[in-house]
């Protein structure tokens, strides 16, 4: 195995440390934020490993010697918290002065505290009456990328991965996030409008987490992928589907139950260092 190790500030000592812990043969500098460990012994050694990282705000990650980027052909991503810096639901309630009711709802939803289906049509119908021109305001005034977005997925189109958008939110962002970093396939509820305002209702099926898995099987075997080849992100339990249908499974800044659930956690670098994972 091969440990990488990411972070703003990578002390020499902490390194040496970590190589000595993992019996690993080399210390390879990847770039000035990121080194691979060789020949490491994963075996028993994550505990220690984590709390070293934890301590020195490293993230880490244990990669099979011979796996390349190349090697994967899907890469499917949330979209609320993940790929973007908000969760659209609240900023969109916050027009409605409502923003704590409904970040009190999503936050116990993204825990696994509530069904996600259930919560959701309790945000939405709270947004009853709202112009649509606040969505507009959310995407163009609140809305950012999160870190190395704009990077890891041009590094996935260099190496040839088709790229997936699947969120609980709504079509409004995910269509224009879609168009803006060119993704291949984007998913996402659709809020119901009439005569320019939200009715509180969606349109069509709604995108939970069993939908969001579902639609990575369907896109996974039409590309005649195996499980394996697929990369997922997400940060909240209703990513643990999805996670669960995909071969590397990255949790970015996430929930304890998606965490649970991951192969590694992205709590201290951008989205890009996906990238630097492999050889």
């Amino acid at each position: 195995m091969t440990l990488v190790v990411q972070g703003a500030r990578l002390e020499r000592s902490t390194l040496e440390r970590l190589a000595e812990l993992s019996g690993a043969r080399a210390i390879d500098p990847i770039d000035d934020f990121a080194c691979r460990l060789p020949a490491a012994r994963r075996e028993g050694k994550d505990a220690a490993v984590a709390a070293l990282c934890a301590a020195a705000g490293l993230d880490w990650a244990w990669v099979s010697e011979d796996c390349r980027l190349a090697d994967f052909g899907l890469f499917v991503t949330d979209m609320d918290s993940t790929l973007i810096d908000i969760e659209c639901i609240d900023e969109i309630a916050d027009m409605q002065g409502l923003k704590t009711e409904v970040a009190t709802i999503t936050a116990a939803a993204m825990r696994g505290e509530i069904d996600f289906r259930t919560s959701l049509t309790r945000r939405v119908a709270l947004l009853e009456g709202l112009p649509e021109t606040a969505l507009a305001a959310v995407y163009e005034q609140r809305l950012r990328l999160n870190p190395g977005a704009e990077r890891l997925l041009a590094g996935l189109k260099s190496a040839g991965l088709r790229t997936m958008l699947v969120s609980g939110g709504f079509t409004y962002f995910t269509d224009r996030l879609r168009q803006r970093l060119g993704f291949d396939y984007a998913w996402a509820n659709r809020l119901e409008i009439v005569d320019g305002l939200l009715t509180g209702r969606m349109s069509g099926d709604i995108v939970d987490a069993q939908a969001k898995a579902a639609y990575l099987d369907a896109i996974r075997e039409t590309l005649a992928l195996t499980p394996a080849q697929v990369i997922c992100v997400g940060d909240g339990a209703n990513d643990i589907p999805m996670f669960r249908a995909a071969g590397l499974k990255v949790a970015w800044r996430a929930k304890p139950a998606l965490r649970a659930e991951s192969d590694c956690c992205f709590d201290h670098v951008g989205l890009d260092g996906i990238l630097k994972l492999f050889g």
